[in-house]
C-alpha cells in the first residue's frame, strides 16, 4: 500500500476516535469533571483534556504536525490508561477496566506507528514539503 494512503487512513481512523470524545465531554462536561474527580484526577483539567482530544483529532485529520501530534496523543493516551482504567481487581468494573486498558495501550502503539509513518503526501506536512 502507498505509505500516503496508509497515512491518511490511519490519521482519519485515529481522528474518528478523538474528535468524538472531546466533543462527548464538553455536552457531558459535569458528569465527566464528577468522574474524574472521583479517579483523584482534578476536574479542573477538563479544558485541557477536551483541547488534546478536539485540537489533536483535528490536527490528525489535516496531517498537521502529525509526527509530534501522535508522539502527544500517544502519551495522551498512556497516561489515561494509567490514571482511569487501571484497577482490574474491582468485581464490577476489572474485566472492563482491563479491556480498555489495552485498548488505549493498543491505540498508543498506532500513534507511535503513525509518527514513524507522518502525514504523508494526502497532510499539510506533505503540502510544506
Amino acid at each position: 500500500m502507498n505509505p500516503s494512503i496508509a497515512s491518511l487512513i490511519a490519521r482519519i481512523t485515529m481522528a474518528a476516535l478523538f474528535l468524538p470524545a472531546g466533543i462527548s465531554k464538553i455536552a457531558g462536561y459535569a458528569g465527566t469533571s464528577g468522574y474524574m474527580d472521583s479517579q483523584g484526577v482534578p476536574g479542573i483539567l477538563l479544558p485541557l483534556v477536551i483541547l488534546v482530544e478536539i485540537g489533536g483529532g483535528l490536527a490528525l485529520l489535516a496531517g498537521f504536525q502529525t509526527r509530534l501530534v501522535s508522539w502527544g496523543l500517544a502519551a495522551f493516551t498512556l497516561l489515561a490508561a494509567i490514571l482511569f482504567h487501571r484497577n482490574f481487581g474491582d468485581a464490577a468494573t476489572g474485566m472492563v477496566n482491563q479491556i480498555m486498558f489495552f485498548k488505549n495501550i493498543a491505540i498508543a502503539g498506532g500513534l507511535v506507528a503513525l509518527s514513524a509513518l507522518g502525514g504523508g503526501e494526502y497532510s499539510v506536512d506533505g503540502r510544506r514539503g
